[in-house]
């Protein structure tokens, strides 16, 4: 069965309405190039939404390749510039909450990943869209599952799968993963078959992140192995969700965004100290 067929089936398990306006966060990289070129390929309803990072010419490479793409599809794009919005670049960002007591030992793809997420929810609430697709594939998915089992926190698992299982709220824009049975390896080909404008090098800031060493022990697996670690967490997906917390969803004190905590992890991360 071709990646096409597949996540046709995914987006029909999700009974995915072609009416809903979806943005699609693109990087630049083939995972949410390939999910804006099938969406749009299957008649939804899609926008692209780029965070520029700031990033010298790596960012530059990234905004150019989601410029060309959205004009071969034929869609509106969305740019979110961290520099103006924020006053700094992401590498500023990141080493300024690193130096400080409260950021000492955090990872660079860890605090990145808290500020892109707020942006992404805040910024698509803004746009008024209904969902928000991103490009987590089949190798990611198993990934995070395995981290948090190696850490003794299933209970972040809890909210994973094709459709984010979230507490409904109308600040919380609901994600899907159009990929999320996928292999990176087919998503790389699938790319370079429809030759995409796409950026297939790493973050040059993915240094030394535990998602790292998972994936360098992923990689010595087979497609079949990591589609059966994702087929047992879903065979447990029902008792993992009773290892989270209180199915509760406050709104931060700072900054009024969704969150279970009375601050926001990107307030704690940005504000603190």
């Amino acid at each position: 069965m071709n990646i096409e067929t597949r996540v046709k089936q995914t987006l029909s398990k999700m009974k995915l309405n072609k009416k809903e306006r979806i943005l699609i966060a693109m990087s630049g990289g083939k995972d949410s190039s390939v999910v804006a070129y099938l969406l749009k390929k299957q008649g939804y309803r899609i926008e692209g939404f780029h965070i520029d990072l700031g990033m010298g010419t790596y960012s530059k490479r990234c905004l150019e390749a989601v410029k060309e793409l959205c004009k071969q599809l034929d869609i509106k794009l969305n740019l979110y510039n961290i520099k103006i919005e924020m006053g700094s670049s992401m590498c500023y960002i990141r080493t300024t909450i690193q130096t400080q007591e409260h950021g000492k030992g955090l990872k660079n793809c860890a605090i990145c990943g808290v500020i892109k997420k707020w942006i992404m929810n805040k910024e698509a609430r803004n746009l008024k869209v209904d969902k928000i697709a991103t490009g987590h594939n089949l190798d990611d998915e198993a990934q995070t599952f395995l981290m948090n089992l190696f850490k003794g926190s299933l209970q972040l698992s809890a909210n994973s799968g094709a459709i984010t299982k979230n507490v409904k709220d109308k600040k919380f824009i609901t994600r899907i993963k159009p990929l999320f049975y996928i292999p990176e390896d087919e998503i790389r080909k699938y790319s370079k078959t429809k030759k995409l404008p796409v950026v297939y090098e790493k973050c040059p800031c993915a240094l030394d992140s535990y998602r790292i060493q998972v994936r360098e022990f992923m990689n010595t697996l087979t497609t079949k192995e990591k589609e059966n670690i994702m087929k047992n967490f879903e065979d447990i997906s029902e008792k993992i969700q009773k290892l989270k917390p209180e199915n509760k969803l406050n709104y931060c004190e700072l900054c009024g965004e969704p969150s279970r905590n009375k601050i926001c992890k990107m307030c704690q991360l940005v504000k603190k100290g």
